[in-house]
């Protein structure tokens, strides 16, 4: 049996897939994060960051996807997919992330090394709470798995926060 609590090669071909979408929101001026979503039946739902472009700060990657997640997939659906994400998801995405029911997260860079990167993020200090924190307080199991690809999750972020400090 799989330990879903470890990344596999086909997990990180996915983190890889995430980091792209991360790509795509940078260059189209939002903040570099990206998620999808991998089903059982492998449907594949993209989210990219849009704080920047939408005036929205709630619109982070996984955020995102989980809206266009939890009109389109069961409930059953959610929970036995797979959200991957180029960095940590913050308190708030896990959050969404745990109401909608989704039963794995994998994440390449982790919180604390995005906070080396960008000590304060539009005036505002990042948040240090680990998803698997947020998740363990609540009564369904998300198994999460990551960090991983630290070098290719961090690149996309290269020189983007630099501007911003």
């Amino acid at each position: 049996m799989t330990d879903l609590s470890t990344v596999s090669s086909s997990d990180e071909a996915h983190l890889r897939h995430a980091i792209e979408v991360a790509r795509a929101s940078r260059e189209v001026g939002n903040h570099p994060f990206g998620a999808i979503l991998v089903t059982s039946e492998d449907i594949i739902i993209e989210g990219q960051n849009t704080v920047v472009t939408l005036g929205d700060p709630t619109g982070h990657a996984e955020m995102n996807l989980v809206r266009i997640a939890a009109t389109l997939l069961a409930r059953d659906a959610l929970r036995s997919s797979t959200l991957y994400t180029s960095t940590e998801p913050c308190a708030m995405c896990s959050g969404a992330i745990y109401w909608a029911g989704i039963g794995r997260v994998v994440y390449a860079l982790p919180e604390e090394q995005l906070a080396a990167m960008v000590p304060r993020q539009d005036g505002e200090a990042t948040m240090d709470l680990p998803c698997r924190e947020v998740f363990a307080r609540g009564g369904n199991s998300v198994t999460v798995a990551g960090p991983t690809l630290l070098a290719e999750a961090a690149e996309v972020h290269a020189g983007f926060w630099d501007a911003r400090k």
